[in-house]
């Protein structure tokens, strides 16, 4: 009897450990401090939006400006400064919810943030203030499509991709 009482309770033992570890999501919420357009702080935790790579700070890009037949005339704009901009006017100094599994080589949480409802990371790209950073998820590549077909933020004119500017510049 008492072997058959072990072999039960470790058995819940197990189950109830095996059912906390699935449920347990690794959270981070509070008032988000904009950092650039796909990072922000909550408190003093530095957060990477996953899947997504807007431009840099002091990137530019440029925009049609006049189009005439085949010829169209472009003007430079700082996209990097728009993209920040842009999240900042929806999320700074609100309660924001980010989930992350890891974090970057730069001690970042790798996120999925949420507004309330809404899908920060998704948003970014719909609104074409960011990319699909495909090289570490295809989540948002349906979104960055919208933006592109329908023209919005950086897909209005030319623009080099985030990473690709990265490079340059360093």
């Amino acid at each position: 009897m008492k072997k058959l009482s072990l072999i039960l309770f470790s058995l819940l033992f197990l189950l109830i450990q095996s059912n906390l570890s699935i449920s347990a999501e690794k959270i981070i919420i509070g008032n988000a401090k904009v950092i650039d357009g796909d990072s922000i702080k909550i408190g003093s935790k530095k957060i990477r939006l996953f899947g997504i790579d807007a431009p840099e700070k002091k990137q530019k890009c440029k925009k049609i400006t006049l189009g005439f037949f085949i010829f169209n005339f472009q003007k430079e704009y700082a996209c990097g400064l728009n993209s920040t901009k842009f999240l900042k006017k929806k999320i700074h100094n609100r309660e924001v919810k980010c989930k992350y599994d890891s974090m970057d080589f730069y001690k970042r949480f790798l996120s999925i943030c949420f507004y309330g409802e809404l899908d920060i990371n998704q948003w970014m790209v719909r609104n074409g203030q960011a990319i699909a950073y495909r090289k570490y998820s295809k989540k948002y590549v349906l979104d960055e499509n919208y933006a592109r077909e329908n023209k919005v933020g950086i897909w209005k004119g030319s623009f080099t991709k985030p990473e690709k500017w990265r490079r340059i510049m360093n």
